[in-house]
């Protein structure tokens, strides 16, 4: 069973920097991946999402130009670097395993889940 672990996560200022990280135990080269994340009171929101392979990539609106995904193959690790950061950028991010190779948008795509890493973005 794959397992997945976020790390990178903390308090930033506004303008900053964070690359969050994610481990997968387990085989995930063959599935797409993607970040999540959720704000205190809102839902589970699409931040980006990389195929199989890490040729193709989708981004979210609000994120697109700031966030980049990438994936490590030889460390099984996901990233996500965050640039420009807002104070709405704020919640809790996950990473994903979904069950295909082709990238997707929506949280029910995908079957496997971290515990997530909090960023917070101070103004």
């Amino acid at each position: 069973q794959v397992q997945l672990v976020e790390s990178g996560g903390g308090l930033v200022q506004a303008g900053g920097s964070l690359l969050l990280s994610c481990a997968a135990s387990g085989q995930t080269n063959n599935v797409a991946m993607g970040w999540f994340r959720q704000a205190p009171g809102k839902g589970r929101e699409f931040v980006a999402t990389i195929n199989w392979i890490g040729s193709a990539t989708l981004y979210a609106n609000s994120v697109r130009g700031r966030f980049t995904a990438t994936r490590d193959f030889a460390k099984n690790t996901l990233y996500l670097l965050m640039n420009s950061l807002k104070s709405e950028d704020t919640a809790r991010y996950y990473c994903a395993a979904r069950g295909y190779a082709g990238v997707a948008t929506s949280a029910d795509e995908y079957k496997i889940w971290g515990q997530g890493t909090q960023v917070t973005v101070s103004s």
